[in-house]
């Protein structure tokens, strides 16, 4: 087991994995850029190391600054929580050359998982569903029209590096397709320095749905059930759950069956996330991997009861997976609201300064990831999630009036928030009935009632 590991991340999940650390005997490191310096997980870690200005290229992004804390402290490992080099193969690769046990894939393994295409030919040969569409990158507008022709419109241009919407297109008729294709290739190239783009046939009515893995040197893989992340903003994520509403028992076997050998078919190790989509006649389709830890991750070990982090740090200490041979059967029903610093009434504006008041709610099944406290200041650099509420219940609806409750009680005064956002949609008739797929917020209507922050 490792003596030390570096935190190579900030916020709520920095602060995540050093509760793991703690309880598994294991020293931390923080890093920290000047506009971090009094965060919670800065406080809270063994040892701390300032590597730079509040600009993440300067700090969080810096690899050379990253590595040279490590030295300085005597890790042995480095975790990268989720964003920034979390997924960089440059990362993984820079660690182990350094001597570091770099706390997810090799890079080989996220470089293959990173590139879309790649990764959907690779689960098409282990025998994963995937989405009708190409078999690999475009060459340009023309060989997309070719394509879409023969499959049929609505498709969707993709960016092979992409990730958060970025670099993503929806094409109803050829007449679109130059100018959708130039728009997608220009916001790839700018947002990941990769143009590159592939296509795919539009899943109409569509839920996301993706499956937990965990793999261990030896081979081992298992699977935590699904996810549903079907609540999404412009392909980003606001509310998560497990179970879903839409998957039965036969339906969650056999896509636990088919992540799993997803996984196998490329000797995974660590956890991951299969993600799919879910049309509405229950067929499903292999959409990306998150080779990483995922923001949802909580709503899962509600559910199964187990500690994700924990596991995933002893299987990259070389521990097997825990009982892989078990079943684990999820547990009453578990809700995630990602809790942002943005005003839902000014289009989600950013929303950084000051909390002058921060309270969380408590109680039976409620669950508080933050980083934040009163009198903490927002930093204007990064993402704008600043917690997570999780609630576990009996069953679904009971979750439901359990989140109710619990964002009645969080108070952030200061900043504005999606709290009140949140609370309506807890109260919207299609959520509550678990009948709804990605464009349920196309259509959404919020009105707030009461702001709370």
């Amino acid at each position: 087991m490792f003596k030390k590991i570096l935190i190579a991340n900030r916020g709520e999940i920095a602060l995540r994995i050093m509760r793991a650390c703690h309880e598994l005997g294991i020293k931390t490191v923080a890093i920290y850029s000047t506009a971090d310096e009094f965060s919670l997980h800065v406080k809270f870690a063994d040892e701390a190391v300032c590597i730079g200005p509040p600009a993440s290229s300067e700090s969080y992004l810096n690899i050379p600054r990253i590595i040279a804390a490590g030295e300085i402290t005597n890790s042995d490992a480095i975790h990268p929580g989720y964003g920034f080099l979390s997924e960089s193969a440059e990362f993984s690769k820079i660690c182990s050359e350094n001597g570091f046990s770099f706390i997810g894939p090799g890079p080989e393994m996220i470089k293959s998982m990173g590139d879309k295409a790649t990764a959907k030919n690779t689960m098409k040969s282990a025998g994963v569903p995937v989405i009708p569409g190409g078999e690999g990158i475009l060459s340009g507008p023309d060989e997309a029209k070719k394509i879409a022709e023969k499959m049929g419109y609505p498709i969707m241009l993709k960016a092979t590096a992409g990730g958060g919407g970025r670099g993503m297109r929806f094409v109803t008729k050829k007449e679109e397709v130059n100018d959708l294709y130039e728009v997608a290739y220009q916001e790839a190239l700018n947002g990941f320095g990769n143009g590159d783009l592939y296509i795919e046939k539009f899943i109409e009515e569509p839920r996301h749905i993706e499956i937990q893995i965990l793999a261990d040197k030896a081979g081992n893989v298992i699977q935590f059930g699904e996810r549903d992340c079907s609540i999404q903003r412009r392909h980003q994520k606001l509310i998560e759950e497990s179970p879903s509403p839409a998957v039965d028992d036969k339906l969650r076997l056999k896509m636990g069956k088919a992540a799993i050998a997803g996984a196998k078919s490329i000797n995974y190790v660590g956890v991951g996330t299969i993600e799919f989509l879910l049309d509405k006649n229950q067929n499903f389709y292999f959409m990306e991997m998150n080779t990483r830890i995922q923001v949802e991750h909580p709503v899962t070990e509600m559910v199964t009861g187990v500690d994700l982090i924990k596991q995933q740090i002893r299987v990259h200490s070389g521990e097997d997976c825990p009982s892989y041979n078990s079943d684990y059967k999820l547990r009453g029903h578990s809700i995630e609201c990602r809790i942002n610093a943005e005003d839902p009434e000014k289009n989600f504006r950013p929303s950084p300064g000051k909390i002058n008041n921060f309270h969380m709610p408590g109680g039976k099944g409620v669950r508080v990831d933050s980083h934040a406290y009163s009198g903490y200041e927002i930093p204007t650099h990064y993402d704008s999630m600043i917690g997570k509420l999780i609630v576990h219940a009996k069953n679904r609806k009971r979750a439901i009036n359990r989140m109710q409750r619990a964002l009645e009680e969080t108070i952030i005064e200061g900043v504005k928030t999606t709290i009140p956002y949140h609370q309506k949609i807890m109260e919207d008739k299609n959520f509550n009935s678990g009948k709804f797929d990605t464009s349920f917020l196309e259509s959404f209507s919020f009105e707030s009632k009461k702001n709370k922050g």
